[in-house]
């Protein structure tokens, strides 16, 4: 097993610098082109076994449970070679070449996302004790990519700026302007249009840890009466509405649903309204999501590629008049949450425990990287039903995020 495992990596590193201790104390040096550096001990052979016939599941519940353990270095690092080598040498390893092809195939099942799976889904994940994504996330709880302008912000004014940025582009143009949020979690985007653009929202979100604290956030800053919070699947909306925006939602919709995703939208959306989606996708093409990640994270998730998104968009009749790309945002934004969760671990681990706490610094190194060495980035569309619902370009968008951001410089 071993010989397996060392022609593997041995293939795999072509760029960095790898050791592994494996489990009779005997070590093994991987190193390809100057690159980063990291070290791991195995505990066992089973380990071993486990690495060779799964590793992009093995990978993250060994380092959960002990079976891999950084050495002098942390698993961001250990993840950092791997990942930053994925897409070099993994075109000549067989047997993860194969897997990723399986994986591909039973993507269709794993993301049914039927409403009742759906909120099973989004119950895994958005459900978990309140206090802990208070302990890493900035104050307004923006759990979707924050904004970089600079590059220096904080986290705090980096996420300020994306919601000026997602408002621009909504068109905000006249007060009481009625705006759908589809996925609204712990309600900072809806409390900020209704607070300090005049809106009047509806927030749905399926999961009930959510809700309740929108509700409480509403009604603490007196603006329950221009905000109303749902537990809702989008599929379940039958109003209508000016403005429809959804953020870090559309991860959750699952492959074979974006043609009734789309369709939904373009139903709610007024004739001459405008509509947003800010979401996770990838530059290199259709793929489909870690086994690890599915099981563990985001059950239900998948990051899908423009090729994915664009072909139900055009079918239900909406109109992309706008796409943006954002590239390292996400990863300055998990750089930002790395360390915050670092900072309070002490007090996750009394709240969960040790294995719950790896299992995250795995999720939030990973996923970091994934936007920093692989394909992942961040779209922005926006849509419409007729081609004149806005200006011809971009300057109004420019105009009001500047305008926003001088009202916010003077608050």
């Amino acid at each position: 097993m071993r010989t397996v495992l060392d022609r593997i990596l041995k293939q795999l590193v072509a760029e960095g610098d790898f050791t592994v201790i494996w489990p009779d104390k005997t070590s093994s040096h991987y190193c390809g082109a100057p690159g980063p550096k990291a070290q791991i001990a195995i505990s066992d052979w089973r380990t071993v076994r486990r690495l060779i016939r799964s590793p992009a599941m093995a990978l993250g519940e060994e380092y959960m449970d002990g079976g891999i353990v950084p050495v002098d270095c942390t698993i961001y690092d250990v993840l950092h070679v791997l990942l930053a080598n994925t897409g070099h040498g993994e075109r000549g390893v067989w047997l993860l070449r194969m897997q990723a092809v399986l994986r591909r195939w039973i993507r269709p099942l794993r993301q049914s996302n039927r409403i009742t799976r759906a909120r099973r889904n989004v119950a895994h994940h958005y459900d978990l004790n309140g206090r802990l994504y208070s302990l890493f996330l900035d104050r307004d709880r923006q759990y979707s990519c924050a904004y970089f302008r600079r590059g220096d912000e904080t986290i705090e004014e980096a996420q300020e700026a994306k919601k000026r940025h997602i408002a621009a582009k909504l068109l905000l143009d006249r007060p009481d302007l009625t705006v759908l949020d589809i996925g609204c979690g712990w309600g900072g985007m809806a409390l900020t249009l209704a607070r300090d653009y005049g809106a009047r929202v509806v927030g749905i979100t399926l999961s009930t840890e959510q809700l309740s604290e929108a509700r409480a956030r509403a009604e603490t800053e007196g603006v329950a009466d221009r905000v109303r919070f749902e537990l809702m699947d989008y599929r379940q909306m039958d109003q209508q509405f000016d403005r429809i925006v959804s953020v870090g939602m559309f991860e959750h919709v699952g492959l074979p649903n974006y043609g009734t995703f789309f369709s939904t939208v373009r139903r709610c959306l007024q004739p001459g309204g405008v509509a947003l989606i800010h979401a996770i996708g990838r530059f290199d093409g259709p793929a489909a999501t870690s086994p690890w990640l599915q099981k563990y994270i985001f059950p239900g998730g998948y990051s899908p590629s423009l090729s994915e998104v664009f072909a139900p968009l055009e079918r239900s009749g909406l109109r992309s008049t706008d796409l943006e790309i954002l590239r390292l945002h996400y990863a300055m934004t998990l750089a930002n949450w790395r360390r915050r969760f670092a900072a309070n671990r002490d007090t996750i681990a009394s709240i969960y425990d040790e294995r719950f706490c790896r299992m995250f610094e795995f999720y939030l190194a990973g996923s970091e990287l994934a936007f920093r060495v692989q394909d992942h980035m961040v779209f922005q569309i926006q849509m419409a039903r007729k081609q004149d619902a806005v200006p011809l370009t971009r300057d109004y968008m420019f105009a009001a995020e500047q305008a926003a951001t001088r009202v916010g410089a003077t608050l």
